[in-house]
């Protein structure tokens, strides 16, 4: 056990060990953004296409999965954010005065690394309570977000996540709040995929350019998939 504990706080403590997890953690978000928007789309079908996927979900391994699955993301998130922030400041306090100016050369999107993770990592928490705890809304109370269906040949009563989704989005503040949040998410993407291969030794001067257009093409896919939903909402075009 102490050599283990000894070996994580190893690799904790390396700037290389830091990086490694960086790039470990965030392709494991970056795989279930893509999941978790293929998913999401299905609100496009239509409500008993996407009550199905969610009835699924949280029934994984009789519930558990579910639950199991949310406390590896939190992890991966919380241990993504944190080892970045770490990074950045241990850089900054090696750097010289004079080196300050190579920032000129970095984008936009790769110096506002650690701001709009830490404002992703606050709306992955609102959007935990909002759509999956539920904390604070009458989701769970009111009849109009029950369900009955036919579940192994019984009527069974179900949660309504369609209709959650669409009565969610039809307020034009959340909407707006989480196009601002898919924008900074896919603004840190386009840096963040090319960056992963970078980590694991998969980028070279010959694969530069096409690494980067697959970081930018990966972020735009995942922008416009997300924004589509809400705004589909808002404006009608999905309604219940």
């Amino acid at each position: 056990m102490n050599a283990i504990i000894a070996s994580l706080t190893a690799i904790w403590t390396s700037s290389i060990g830091k990086k490694l997890i960086v790039a470990i953690t965030g392709a494991f978000l970056v795989l279930f953004l893509a999941g978790h928007l293929v998913g999401n789309l299905l609100v496009f079908v239509g409500r008993e296409a996407f009550n199905d996927y969610a009835y699924f979900l949280h029934h994984m391994v009789h519930g558990a999965g579910i639950w199991l699955f949310r406390l590896i993301m939190i992890s991966a998130l919380v241990l993504h954010v944190t080892a970045t922030i770490s990074l950045t400041l241990q850089n900054r306090a090696a750097r010289k005065p004079y080196e300050c100016q190579t920032v000129i050369q970095a984008t936009l999107s790769s110096r506002n690394m650690i701001w709009s993770g830490l404002t992703l990592l606050a709306f992955f928490i609102y959007h935990m309570l909002h759509f999956t705890i539920r904390l604070g809304n009458q989701y769970d109370t009111l009849p109009r977000y029950k369900e009955t269906v036919m579940l192994n040949g019984e009527p069974s009563i179900r949660h309504n996540a369609w209709l959650m989704v669409v009565d969610g989005f039809s307020n034009g503040w959340v909407t707006l709040f989480y196009v601002i949040a898919m924008t900074l998410l896919c603004s840190h993407l386009s840096h963040g995929v090319a960056s992963i291969f970078q980590t694991i030794g998969l980028r070279f001067k010959k694969s530069e350019g096409l690494l980067r257009a697959v970081s930018l093409g990966y972020a735009w896919v995942i922008w416009l998939g997300f924004i589509s939903i809400p705004l589909a909402i808002l404006f009608g075009i999905v309604k219940a």
